[in-house]
């Protein structure tokens, strides 16, 4: 069993390059989004049994975000309805190099309500998004399961590092908090810059590895992805795809490495369903627009053999 917590959101997406947010344009959305929810929708969708905990609004955003989460089969029992908040949204903007500006509204939204957490069974994953805990409400909830999970279950990990959502300094001390008893450490390139200067994702899969992790993987995006479980690197070649929208793809790749691993699945199986994913994620505008079933992964696999 899988669980995730954090922010539950809906998007709007700038169709304008280079706007920045700072003019009149036209949007799309409202798009479920938040990186928890995206993680369980693929999650579940590649077959695992996945449970998401946070909070909405009661509001038709709130039902945007409820009906997909439970129509890709993610269990929304911690799912909190408040009727004294709104839904939290995120709008979004991206330029030529490929960069992105977000604004953010979840504070004093039902996004940054207290967690309800559920009771923890043996051998629980919890999957941590590194964005939630630029919300100080969040990151205490968060931490809390935390301390739960690590005594009977695992722990994954995506630092998901967001400048938008970190001024606090207290999250840096729970990245670090978190990357200590993680089982799975799943960042980034970007991510390996920020919390590892001067590093290589090499160095750093094997230094984790000799602390304990089952597996490190490093998602490096048109690259495809690298990563151990043994000591030896393997690497996870990109499929070529015509992107329209990256937001969520990390998180989709990160729902389907730790829904198969959850499986049972080989880490090598894994990524490189993962990297496929990730990849088919970014062909439609919206965070969860297309977040692949396993048979849609496995039918590419096939295609990319022949």
């Amino acid at each position: 069993m899988i669980i995730t917590a954090g922010e539950l959101l809906v998007e709007f997406v700038s169709h304008e390059l280079d706007c920045g947010l700072a003019k009149t344009t036209q949007f799309s959305g409202p798009f479920p989004s938040g990186a928890p929810a995206i993680f369980a929708s693929q999650a579940a969708r590649v077959g695992a049994k996945c449970g998401m905990i946070g909070s909405v609004g009661n509001d038709p955003f709130g039902s945007v975000l409820i009906d997909r989460l439970v129509a890709d089969g993610v269990n929304v029992d911690s799912v909190t309805t408040r009727s004294d908040h709104t839904t939290g949204t995120a709008f979004v903007s991206y330029f030529t190099n490929g960069s992105r500006c977000f604004v953010f509204h979840l504070n004093n939204t039902a996004a940054d309500r207290e967690l309800v957490s559920p009771v923890i069974l043996p051998e629980t994953i919890f999957h941590i998004s590194g964005s939630s805990l630029g919300n100080t409400a969040l990151r205490s909830g968060i931490m809390n399961i935390v301390e739960e999970v690590a005594s009977v279950g695992e722990i994954s990990f995506d630092p998901n590092i967001r400048q938008e959502l970190m001024s606090d300094p207290e999250t840096r001390c729970c990245l670090d908090k978190i990357m200590d008893v993680a089982t799975y450490l799943l960042p980034s390139d970007a991510d390996i810059d920020f919390l590892f200067p001067d590093s290589s994702p090499e160095d750093i899969i094997s230094k984790m590895l000799a602390m304990g992790k089952k597996a490190v993987v490093v998602k490096q995006g048109a690259d495809g992805a690298i990563g151990s479980c043994d000591g030896n690197i393997v690497k996870s070649n990109p499929i070529a795809v015509e992107e329209v929208d990256p937001t969520g793809a990390g998180d989709c790749f990160c729902g389907t490495f730790i829904g198969l691993i959850d499986q049972r699945a080989s880490f090598e199986d894994a990524l490189n369903a993962a990297t496929i994913a990730g990849g088919l994620h970014v062909l439609e505008r919206g965070p969860m627009e297309w977040n692949p079933t396993l048979e849609e992964i496995n039918k590419h696999k096939v295609s990319e053999r022949a």
